[in-house]
């Protein structure tokens, strides 16, 4: 019987950022989300395992602040949307919206969420209800946008990708606690449907 992935999860740097793996029992391979800091506690994390990639939700600085020193330490590929390469990080696999990347005997399916940052994607686990979700969505808003463009692409990305989502979803954000989609179900749709003018910037649901 296959089981489950199991998470494996981390707060690492000063911010704090939380960076995640992911662990198939049944073949030992595993991969990690977004290293952000503290290569010995992401090593950590992996012990047991046979690391196969690292995997980028997007890469702003608080994310991939260990980046090179784990390419180093695991020497897997790093998987990432190929908008990263434009930036300048040598990527060695690219994922696109509806892509998919296997995990042992479980697979990954990528959905395409910009806004926060034009190469953020998010990760599902293929029949599991747990979402990798960086900087897309937290608990209590958005992810922060640095211009209306920006904003308005992150409400596109809400209504389209992450509100379509079944109700027990749990997201699994790049900071601050997991949390159940339907539990702020409401608060989300009722955002996307609010005016909100030449805003970006940090936001929350009850603005």
């Amino acid at each position: 019987m296959t089981q489950p992935l199991e998470l494996r999860h981390s707060q690492v740097g000063p911010w704090p950022m939380n960076t995640y793996a992911l662990f198939c029992p049944n073949t030992g391979q595993s991969v990690l989300f977004d290293p952000g800091a503290d290569p010995d506690t992401l090593t950590e994390m992996l012990a047991g395992s046979r690391p196969i990639a690292i995997l980028l939700t997007h890469t702003h600085g608080d994310h991939v602040g260990a980046l090179e020193e784990m390419r180093q330490r695991l020497n897997v590929p790093i998987v990432a949307h190929a908008n990263a390469q434009a930036k300048g990080f040598a990527i060695d696999q690219t994922l696109t919206d509806g892509d998919t990347f296997a995990v042992g005997d479980h697979a990954l399916r990528v959905a395409y969420a910009p806004g926060h940052i034009d190469d953020q994607i998010c990760f599902s686990i293929v029949g599991d209800h747990r979402v990798v979700v960086g900087d897309t969505i937290f608990a209590g808003g958005p992810g922060k946008t640095w211009s209306a463009d920006g904003f308005r692409t992150t409400l596109q990305t809400l209504q389209s990708v992450v509100l379509p989502w079944p109700d027990d979803t749990v997201c699994y954000p790049g900071h601050g606690p997991h949390f159940r989609l339907g539990d702020i179900r409401a608060q989300v749709e009722a955002f996307v449907q609010k005016e909100h003018g030449e805003f970006f910037g940090d936001a929350e649901w009850g603005m």
